[in-house]
């Protein structure tokens, strides 16, 4: 949703998190003349993931003074429940409370304030960032998943080779063999073999 959304197929759908209202309907006025549609305003992150699940919003824009670990912790839930670019406009920067909210998920971290002009582009970085972000997390969770097939496989060869007194190859022919008869993935195999053994 976030990339239709970012090509311009759609209006960008901005969920808005600021306990102060005014500055809250000046950021949203900010995001509608810029072309972005604010499916909703919540004083809080307490329930975010439950908002963003409701609104269907594509990204989070955060205006918050002084980020608390509770906020933060809130922002931590949606990036591991329903992960979305989040954008945080604080008044602080001490590096450690960056380093929390970065760990937390938030794409872009926007000291001294939220103006309505600057939010845009701020969010269009903030996209672009989450979207290589999230790339490299299926990339190392596709890379892990390959990794742990192959240990198994391994693993399934040498129990093969002891208990039928063969080489590696012919190790390996009866896995696929085995794999090709039942329709099923390699690794599903061996780790049938591994769990008979």
């Amino acid at each position: 949703m976030v990339a239709s959304a970012y090509q311009g197929a759609e209006a960008l759908r901005v969920l808005l998190v600021d306990s102060d209202s005014d500055r809250a309907a000046a950021v949203q006025a900010g995001l509608v003349a810029a072309g972005c549609m604010v499916v909703g305003i919540t004083a809080g992150t307490s329930d975010l993931t439950q908002s963003v699940r409701e609104s269907g919003a594509d990204v989070i824009v955060c205006g918050l003074d002084d980020p608390s670990r509770d906020e933060l912790e809130g922002m931590r839930a949606l990036n591991r429940d329903e992960p979305r670019p989040v954008v945080l406009f604080a008044e602080k920067a001490e590096p450690e409370q960056i380093e929390a909210a970065l760990e937390a998920g938030v794409a872009a971290y926007v000291v001294e304030g939220l103006a309505p002009a600057r939010v845009r582009p701020v969010i269009e970085v903030a996209i672009r960032r989450f979207r290589a972000h999230q790339a490299l997390r299926e990339e190392l969770a596709s890379v892990r998943q390959d990794l742990e097939e192959r240990r198994l496989i391994d693993r399934a060869k040498t129990v093969l080779m002891q208990k039928h007194k063969l080489s590696e190859p012919e190790a390996y022919r009866r896995l696929r063999r085995m794999a090709m008869d039942k329709g099923q993935k390699l690794g599903s195999v061996a780790a049938t073999v591994l769990s008979k053994n």
